[in-house]
């Protein structure tokens, strides 16, 4: 066997550099072993691991050559058309596509994309759709890409006094967007704060005349926390300033319910426990600049109240449990412009028994003829500011809780859906669904204490509950469960966003504000969330009209079988009475007339109308018209004159003579008798000028009498 040699050889100078080797030992350096650190070490187990420093040339880059990619497009709407030919002409795509229909190819081409189009179907079936996908992914890959839903704490604002008061109210003043309104309630109720005598100095006088403190305003320190200052103070903070409060409102008695006037921040309305509403001045603080009177206050407490729309923005309403809603004007407190029982019968007749206390007024500017009271039964009523009596101004009202309605507040963007949070749950509602809320209701195990919507995302609203949970909804993400919780220690009061939308005012039971920073996937919408919103309320609108009508069905075909039922038992009951009679006997025949109800009714209207006709009869006038050739044969008014009585009753016995002459006749013989007593009286007159002019009297009425004989005679004949 052949065996192939290679020689391969290099010169020494190639090799590189000579290695000198030797065993001399040479100590560098020396470290002595620390018993202290060998009491702590550790043995470890033996373990391998390889080390490779050398450069790793296992792979290489490739450079290919660079391509550039371009996309084109079309919407294709009934297919692709060229760009000469209009669509929405029928008779242009219609000759368009004759023409196409004509060319050779035509058929080929359908062929073709019959095929492309099965292979791409056949493509998605195999696609699992139900698979997930990136499942083995780390989610740090998609973290700049997901938007958290986050709510930093950035303060908490602390109620001075000692014992704390629930926070009841929180109010953004609306022009100043660092200040709000804090307004805590103190429910145990205490004799009314009297001024000291005069000459007696106390701590409430000492703080207050701090010389670089302003009137009005309160300083609050560690030592004035632990004594009760007055109990029914309230607030208005500034956000940079969680020391302090900004300016203190004094009130003799606990204030239930304060609101800012939306148009003139420099007023504070609020409700009194006694049921007396005040108006305080937001830039100077202390007491109330006016109140009104006992006598034209609420029987309670004055628990709601909201700003209404005028020319002078200077009207509001109040609401009380007394069952009241009045109209004030903070121009004239002494008395209310309208009082309006909140009966849920719709009656002119309000009566106080009937009425429900009222927990929530609410009032939107962009509509300003209505607003909406809620009761404490779990109503909701409309109301109208234009109505005069209360059938128009309470318009229509609806049961849609079990319990107290705790908060009533439109969405900002749509304006005609509501957010109302009460017992467990909260709904969304919307005026033109009658009978009930839409199917937008959100429930929990906790009670729900308070709501509002966001004025930034359109989508978002947050509710707090009796467990000190603060929870964000979003109606777009999940209709069932929220998206973010905060979690605190004390029930939730109330909720209030800043009206931009970036910071979270909660105010809880303990007295203590505190100031949520909302990140940017909570205070921003997305480009189509104000569509589909609108879509999603519409398609709950409809869905719940479409309820309704189905209800109404019901209830309508569950009228008709009673109805039907009803008119049975009646037919029935006139065939046992048939049955159970002789019609031959009369009084037998008499009793199944008296039995039958409906022909006794038919039997009276019959009656009622006959009688009509007659007493028509009665009184209707006939007027006998005669004709020409009767009238020839009438006497007339000169005819008559000169008879006698006698002569002219026997003449209208005779029925010749007019109507009008007779009346005539009647006033002769009055003017004979007359004249007869006249001629009686002359005829004793000397000279013979009377008796001549009484001998012709004489003749002319032999001549009539011989005419009105003559015709009585033509008559008789």
């Amino acid at each position: 066997m052949y065996q192939t040699q290679y020689i391969y050889s290099r010169e020494r100078r190639r090799f590189g550099r000579q290695p000198l080797l030797s065993d001399r030992t040479q100590l560098m350096l020396s470290i002595q072993p620390s018993h202290r650190i060998r009491s702590t070490y550790i043995l470890r187990n033996p373990m391998d691991r390889t080390t490779q420093l050398s450069e790793q040339m296992a792979f290489s880059w490739v450079e290919t050559e660079n391509v550039t990619y371009g996309e084109h497009g079309m919407y294709h709407y009934e297919g692709g058309w060229p760009r000469e030919v209009n669509i929405n002409d029928e008779e242009s795509t219609m000759r368009y596509r004759k023409k196409i229909e004509r060319d050779d190819n035509w058929g080929m081409q359908v062929t073709n994309l019959i095929h492309t189009s099965i292979d791409v179907t056949a493509q998605n079936s195999a696609v699992n759709i139900y698979q997930e996908f990136f499942v083995d992914l780390p989610p740090e890959l998609g973290k700049d890409i997901r938007t958290p839903f986050e709510a930093r704490q950035c303060n908490i604002f602390h109620d001075p006094q000692n014992p704390v008061r629930p926070i009841t109210v929180i109010d953004w003043m609306p022009n100043e967007k660092k200040r709000f309104l804090s307004q805590p309630t103190n429910f145990n109720f205490t004799a009314p704060v009297r001024p000291p005598p005069l000459g007696v100095k106390t701590e409430e006088d000492d703080l207050h005349s701090t010389p670089s403190v302003p009137s009005g305003i309160l300083q609050v320190t560690e030592s004035s926390r632990s004594v009760l200052i007055n109990p029914n103070f309230f607030y208005v903070w500034n956000m940079a300033n969680a020391l302090q409060p900004e300016i203190v409102l004094d009130s003799t008695e606990p204030v239930h319910r304060a609101h800012f006037c939306p148009r003139d921040e420099n007023f504070i309305a609020a409700g009194l426990h006694s049921g007396m509403v005040g108006l305080w001045d937001a830039r100077n603080g202390g007491k109330a600049i006016k109140i009104s009177p006992l006598e034209a206050a609420h029987r309670e407490e004055a628990a709601a109240l909201c700003w209404v729309h005028s020319k002078s923005n200077s009207e509001f309403y109040s609401g009380s449990y007394d069952g009241s809603v009045k109209y004030w004007d903070i121009r004239d407190l002494n008395t209310p412009l309208q009082e309006i029982w909140i009966d849920p019968e719709l009656t002119d007749e309000q009566k106080r028994e009937r009425a429900h206390g009222v927990t929530v007024l609410e009032f939107e500017y962009t509509i300003p003829v209505r607003y909406i009271i809620a009761s404490d039964q779990g109503y909701v009523f409309i109301g109208n500011r234009k109505g005069m009596v209360p059938t128009e101004v309470l318009i229509a009202n609806y049961r849609l809780f079990s319990g107290p309605v705790r908060t009533i507040e439109r969405n900002p963007f749509f304006v005609k859906n509501f957010l109302i949070a009460a017992d467990w749950c909260v709904k969304i509602w919307a005026e033109e669904c009658k009978g009930a809320p839409t199917t937008l209701l959100m429930k929990k195990k906790n009670e729900m204490l308070c709501g509002t919507w966001s004025p930034s995302r359109c989508s978002l609203f947050v509710t707090g509950d009796a467990k000190g949970e603060v929870d964000f909804w979003d109606l777009l993400l999940h209709q069932r469960k929220p998206i973010f919780t905060l979690k605190l220690k004390r029930p939730v009061k109330y909720v209030k966003f800043r009206p931009d939308g970036k910071y979270l005012a909660v105010g809880l039971e303990n007295g203590d504000v505190q100031l949520f920073e909302m990140d940017p996937a909570l205070r921003q919408s997305a480009a189509k969330d104000k569509a589909l919103l609108m879509a999603l309320f519409e398609r709950e609108l409809q869905h719940c009209k479409l309820l309704d009508g189905r209800v109404e069905e019901i209830k309508l075909k569950h009228k008709t079988e009673l109805y039907e039922t009803e008119q049975a038992k009646l037919r029935e009951n006139e065939l046992d009475l048939v049955v159970q009679y002789d019609p031959d006997d009369p009084d037998q025949f008499l009793q199944i007339i008296e039995n039958d109800t409906e022909f006794k009714d038919m039997l009276k209207i019959f009656k009622d109308s006959t009688f009509n006709i007659d007493k028509k009869r009665q009184e209707r006038q006939f007027i006998m018209e005669r004709t020409d050739f009767e009238k020839d044969g009438m006497l007339t008014k000169e005819d008559l004159e000169g008879l006698t009585a006698g002569e002219i009753a026997a003449v209208k016995a005779e029925g010749l003579v007019n109507s009008s002459a007779a009346g005539a006749a009647g006033a002769a013989d009055g003017a004979a008798g007359i004249a007869g007593a006249g001629d009686k009286a002359g005829a004793g007159a000397p000279g013979g000028a009377g008796a001549a002019v009484a001998d012709d009297k004489e003749a002319a009425v032999g001549d009539k009498r011989i005419k009105v004989l003559r015709r009585m005679a033509d008559a008789d004949n």
